[in-house]
């Protein structure tokens, strides 16, 4: 299992770091980096957010999410509107253009994943697809146990998270690397 264990973890840095620079290439193309370009897609599927959820689903800083929005701002990609359940607050929301960049990137990302199929045989297509939902799910499970909570926010887009409630350790863990060791209490 060991010799095992090294593989999959070869394989998949070698996938992260090919859909990296693929995200980074289809990002660049727009004139945005990937963490704007993230925020971006996050905006376009959930609508208007408020500040805190957008920071949540993203799983980075305030102050982190805050420079990119005002750089998003800038270029005129998203802009705020009034928070109709709380005056004092405002949500994000993409603009016409922020929209447009935020369906580029993602239809250059799709067309890429779409070229990796096809050099899949058509009959093995589905079988790659759906282990690689046993692996998410495996991953899931295992960092569930150092680091309960963080696995939702990364899933999101996938349809594989779960409820979306944290708990109030996993709510100080977001965004944290994982491999941080087994938790008191927690199964290995």
């Amino acid at each position: 299992m060991k010799e095992q264990a090294a593989t999959l973890r070869a394989a998949i840095r070698a996938l992260v770091g090919r859909f990296g620079v693929s995200e980074r290439a289809d990002v660049a193309c727009c004139g945005v980096t990937v963490a704007q370009a993230a925020a971006l897609e996050a905006l376009g599927a959930e609508g208007p957010l408020r500040l805190g959820d957008l920071g949540r689903r993203l799983g980075i800083a305030p102050s982190t999410l805050t420079r990119n929005l005002a750089r998003l701002e800038v270029s005129g990609l998203v802009g705020r509107e009034a928070d109709p359940e709380d005056g004092r607050s405002y949500r994000v929301t993409l603009t016409r253009p922020g929209r447009a960049a935020a369906l580029a990137v993602s239809a250059r990302e799709d067309e890429f994943a779409r070229q990796v199929l096809e050099h899949i045989p058509p009959a093995h297509r589905a079988v790659v697809v759906e282990s690689l939902g046993e692996l998410l799910a495996a991953v899931r499970a295992a960092t569930e146990e150092c680091c309960p909570g963080a696995f939702d926010h990364l899933m999101a887009e996938v349809g594989h998270a779960g409820s979306g409630q944290e708990t109030e350790a996993g709510a100080g863990d977001r965004g944290r690397a994982c491999g941080c060791g087994p938790r008191r209490g927690a199964r290995r």
